[in-house]
């Protein structure tokens, strides 16, 4: 239990409870992360089951909105029968478990290539960064177009298809690594000049344990604050790449394949295929990048 009170103690929970827009941020995040992942147990329908679907049930309206409307479908139907709610649990699971997935692959890419350029130095600093700098010049979602592109040259469409939320996570994860690794290269030049690196260098410890033992635990500290804001960044991505029809496919229930297929309907007035999903995702994304700014506040020493 002494984790615990040095936990309630700290400084971070201090901070977390005395600002009320972050507690709200955070519940609003507990929230739509509890109905997103359990899903299956809380949803009163299987949206993407076709065995289940039924022509007639197809766009209802939401029951506070009409008098047409079914209990059964709060917040309405599409044109297939499928429960809006139901699928946007589904749909912001999917694309949580993407953003989650892409920005794990953009830490271990750029943490290993800050950490190497930072400690190592030299031609090596200098390739990594160059690269990093052109990257830099284009906006995330071109490359990750640019890197869908590409795989859907090489493969077949079909065969995309099968492994489109891999493609998706690959080409996030690709997009965003240059913030950790400029992040971490920056830190680790800090780092390898202090006492404890000499020492550990003195004892004869390898650079590779040197690296991963005592100075990667000591740049986490922004990482994580790099991580909490781009998690939001890479669901609105994912999003915008399956708005456009190039990400994921019709038939994987993500928030941005569910406001693609709403939008084909707002001209007949169906508003609400489109509606929700669309809100859900601005309440995400913007909770996140809410505890993504107290993190950073909350870990910056100058501001305590």
């Amino acid at each position: 239990m002494d984790w615990y009170r040095r936990a309630i103690d700290s400084d971070i929970w201090w901070s977390f409870k005395s600002s009320t827009t972050t507690v709200v941020a955070a519940s609003v995040t507990l929230f739509i992360f509890a109905m997103a992942f359990l899903a299956p147990i809380l949803a009163p329908h299987t949206p993407f089951d076709p065995a289940t679907l039924s022509l007639s049930d197809g766009l209802r309206p939401p029951v506070l909105f009409s008098p047409e409307g079914d209990w059964s479908f709060p917040l309405g139907t599409d044109d297939q029968g499928r429960d809006v709610l139901s699928a946007i649990m589904y749909g912001t699971r999917l694309s949580l478990e993407v953003g989650f997935a892409a920005v794990i692959a953009a830490m271990l890419i750029g943490i290993t290539l800050g950490l190497i350029s930072g400690y190592v130095g030299g031609a090596i600093d200098a390739v990594i960064m160059r690269v990093a700098d052109v990257q830099l010049t284009f906006p995330a979602i071109l490359v990750a177009l640019l890197i869908d592109g590409m795989v859907r040259g090489i493969i077949s469409v079909k065969r995309h298809d099968e492994i489109a939320i891999y493609v998706v996570v690959g080409a996030i994860g690709l997009s965003f690594w240059v913030q950790y690794a400029r992040t971490v290269r920056s830190s680790v030049m800090v780092e390898k000049n202090k006492e404890y690196v000499q020492a550990a260098r003195v004892i004869g410890l390898s650079p590779m344990l040197i690296m991963v033992r005592h100075v990667l635990p000591n740049v986490t500290g922004p990482v994580m604050v790099i991580a909490t804001i781009n998690l939001g960044l890479a669901i609105i991505t994912e999003a915008t790449l399956s708005f456009l029809g190039v990400g994921l496919p019709s038939t994987e229930p993500s928030l941005g394949t569910l406001i693609r297929l709403g939008n084909d309907m707002l001209q007949s007035g169906d508003w609400w295929v489109s509606l929700f999903p669309g809100v859900t995702l601005a309440v995400l994304v913007l909770a996140v990048n809410l505890l993504g700014d107290w993190l950073r506040d909350a870990l910056n020493p100058k501001l305590r």
